[in-house]
């Protein structure tokens, strides 16, 4: 279990509103290591054994609020708040971002610590008349090609699909101090011609405008069944924007989280 203590799960309630989750620490841990097979050995005590020689602390024992962990959460922060799925459009409460607390370590130890190791493990993908490149890392690339085939069935989709505002980008997120997962290859933003971001919207941290979504939720469910989490899920909301993050949709769904209620 976290060694932290109850006060930083009193600040995660103040502070980063979420369901409760009926799953143990450990439980959650298994799962994390359960999605990536071909980089994370497994856990014991405060450590993750990364496959490759590395190990990432779990939890660093620093309590943080919700904007404290978006800029430099431990592993044990990120999992902290559950991820809802399902073809039904989100409704987040205020603070409610699963999948952008992330830890930078962790997504490091994984994909590569520069832009040059990144860049070395991209693939291409086809992507509705492009070529991305996408990290081969996990079987992103494979997953990504799969959401694109349950796609492909359906044309009246692809308006929204492409032009895609990309995948590699080697940068911080927008504001913040951490590297976005794009600089991994791990993430995709769709057309921006529907897109909706909380930023664009005039929307401060913590207080942001409630927005509409334009993309279908068809195209969320499908990202959503090959371990794909979507941005527009965020109370901070990104809508354009998909990461791969199978744990945190697996972790979800044996919570009893859903976004269908």
């Amino acid at each position: 279990m976290s060694n932290k203590s109850g006060l930083a799960f009193c600040a995660a309630a103040l502070f980063a509103a979420a369901p409760a989750s009926a799953l143990t620490f450990s439980e959650k841990l298994d799962r994390l290591v359960a999605a990536y097979p071909e980089t994370i050995a497994g856990w014991k005590g405060n450590v993750l054994a990364l496959k490759n020689g590395d190990a990432v602390e779990i939890d660093d024992g620093v309590v943080r609020d919700h904007f404290a962990m978006l800029a430099e959460g431990d592993v044990e922060d990120s999992l902290q708040q559950l991820y809802e799925a399902g073809p039904c459009d989100p409704k987040p409460a205020v603070n409610s971002d699963p999948g952008r607390i992330r830890s930078e370590p962790l997504m490091k130890a994984m994909y590569g610590d520069s832009a040059k190791v990144v860049r070395a493990r991209l693939t291409p993908v086809d992507w509705f008349g492009e070529t991305l490149r996408v990290t081969s890392v996990n079987g992103v690339d494979k997953a990504l090609a799969k959401v694109r085939d349950e796609l492909a069935a359906r044309s009246d989709l692809r308006p929204y699909l492409a032009p895609s505002a990309g995948v590699f980008n080697w940068r911080k997120v927008s504001g913040q101090p951490n590297l976005s997962v794009h600089s991994f290859g791990a993430a995709i933003d769709l057309n921006t011609k529907f897109a909706d971001y909380w930023v664009w919207s005039g929307g401060k941290p913590g207080r942001v405008p409630v927005y509409k979504n334009k993309y279908p939720m068809e195209i969320v469910e499908i990202f959503e069944r090959h371990g794909f989490i979507w941005g527009g899920r965020w109370y901070h909301y990104d809508t354009m924007h998909f990461e791969y993050r199978p744990e945190l949709i697996a972790i979800g769904r044996a919570s009893g989280a859903a976004a269908c209620k």
